[in-house]
């Protein structure tokens, strides 16, 4: 049987209380505001979607390991310094609600977005017939992740795709506060357009900030008028830390093969 999140109950934690009004927090957000700054440059931010005490709970899964799949070790791949672990399914219950309460908020921009870069691919109403679609494919692995950084550790410049049925967008939720937990540690992505040099871009986050972002590409319109649109490249990553420990919270909504 495919691993479907819509065929399990999600789990219940003594944390249950993290996030019960997740639909309504997301729901309440200036979507608008956030499908503009995610046209013009890629990303947004969403400031405080959890306050400390939630980031700090979500923080703490870490260390159960009955809640994770497996545990991503970055510098045997080559992939950087520092840890992440992928969710198994069924998911916590604040990991689910987050991906089944921002997808529908996404997808009409997703839809947009393909619209004008002439890809036929179109996304369903609501996430649990977009997993559908992944496990049909044989994508039956879930992606949320929590990730975890100590002094020295960095994520190398990369994209989250992990099959062929790719969502467009992505989201990173910063658990730990800047200044007081670790230093350094900042959310970086860059952008290549044809014939031109990078885009370098910071995201400043706070604890319980989310920045929502591009994938893999995002359309840009040329310069030469209304028809003339071209997909820019785009990756991310974490610079160095100085010092402390950093945990984020990554939520992929397409599952991997």
């Amino acid at each position: 049987m495919p691993a479907n999140a819509a065929l399990f109950p999600p789990i219940q934690l003594e944390a249950a209380n993290i996030g019960t009004d997740l639909d309504q927090r997301i729901a309440s957000q200036p979507w608008n505001d956030i499908g503009a700054a995610l046209h013009a440059g890629g990303c947004a931010l969403i400031p405080s979607l959890f306050d400390a005490q939630e980031a700090q709970r979500l923080a703490e899964l870490y260390d159960d390991d009955s809640l994770f799949r497996s545990r991503i070790v970055m510098a045997r791949h080559n992939f950087g310094m520092g840890e992440y672990k992928y969710f198994r399914y069924p998911l916590p219950a604040p990991i689910q609600a987050l991906r089944s309460a921002f997808y529908p908020h996404l997808a009409p921009l997703a839809n947009h977005w393909n619209a004008m870069m002439d890809i036929g691919v179109r996304y369903p109403a609501t996430h649990a017939e977009f997993v559908r679609r992944c496990n049909d494919a044989g994508q039956v692995r879930p992606t949320p992740l929590l990730l975890r950084y100590e002094a020295g550790d960095y994520n190398c410049l990369h994209q989250d795709l992990y099959g062929e049925h790719v969502f467009p967008l992505q989201v990173a939720i910063l658990l730990s506060e800047p200044g007081r937990d670790f230093t350094g540690g900042e959310f970086v992505l860059t952008e290549q357009r044809p014939r031109m040099q990078s885009r370098p871009e910071v995201v400043p986050l706070r604890q319980g900030d989310a920045v929502v972002f591009a994938v893999s590409q995002r359309p840009v319109q040329g310069a030469r008028g209304p028809g003339h649109v071209y997909r820019v490249n785009l990756r991310h990553g974490v610079s160095r830390l100085r010092s402390g420990r950093r945990h984020t919270l990554g939520i992929i909504f397409h599952d991997a093969a």
